[in-house]
């Protein structure tokens, strides 16, 4: 299992969001490129882009910098995810040299178009269901559809979508760990993998989703616990790594 610094991009600035609230950010700092070459030295495997202007704007906001960010660092896997809801904008980004696009509110709404998307981009396409009680957010989290996480998982299934970011809303940003449960109904659910998102606060929180023994959850995204230090990412790639399952 992979563990997956975030890195949210609001104003040029990299911050972190409680329960998706753009109100309620921390700026940790207003170079996201050298927050980016911190995690890199730390031993992480790949980077969680977010453009949180993007999200709520839906067209990309903090562009600039994500490409500074897959520039500096060519053969990192880079996934980002805000404001994606055209062809032309994936196209932008995979050119820039980001490894995946996540694709969240437009995949509810038009659930067509993420199977253009990986027709047009194969192996690039990331799905981001948000989820409040089971059933899938979007613009930004502002709206809560009538969508079932698993049923819209079950619907990419054929597409050749490469992992779903699965978020449980209401444990975002609040270091009181994911829904471990959820996350390992998602990845039993599809034959999709899963990366879990949301909560993770210290070594026990990973420790539980690998317990989970899913294999098809294959990362965990952690952001608010890395910058505030209950969570040390090196320390935690390596119990991933060392983990029997």
């Amino acid at each position: 299992m992979l563990i997956i610094p975030a890195i949210d991009l609001k104003d040029g600035a990299c911050v972190r969001l409680r329960q998706g609230r753009m109100e309620d950010s921390t700026v940790f700092s207003d170079d996201p490129v050298s927050m980016a070459a911190k995690w890199v030295e730390g031993g992480c495997r790949r980077l969680h882009l977010v453009d949180l202007n993007g999200a709520f704007e839906g067209q990309p906001v903090n562009g600039e910098v994500v490409t500074a960010i897959a520039k500096r660092y060519p053969n990192l896997p880079i996934q980002i995810g805000g404001g994606i809801r055209s062809l032309e904008t994936i196209e932008h980004y995979v050119k820039a040299g980001v490894s995946y696009v996540i694709i969240g509110t437009k995949a509810v709404k038009d659930p067509q178009f993420v199977t253009d998307a990986c027709k047009a981009f194969p192996g690039k396409v990331i799905v981001g269901l948000d989820a409040k009680d089971g059933f899938v957010a979007t613009d930004g989290w502002a709206q809560v559809s009538s969508v079932q996480a698993s049923d819209l998982a079950k619907r990419f299934e054929a597409d050749g979508v490469s992992a779903i970011v699965y978020t449980d809303i209401a444990k975002d940003g609040m270091m009181q760990g994911c829904n471990v449960e959820a996350t390992a109904a998602l990845a039993a659910a599809s034959r999709i993998p899963v990366i879990a998102s949301g909560g993770i606060h210290n070594l026990g929180d990973i420790e539980k989703l690998l317990l989970a023994r899913s294999p098809g959850i294959v990362g965990a995204i952690t952001g608010r616990a890395i910058y505030e230090g209950t969570l040390d990412v090196a320390q935690a790639q390596a119990f991933c790594d060392n983990f029997k399952n």
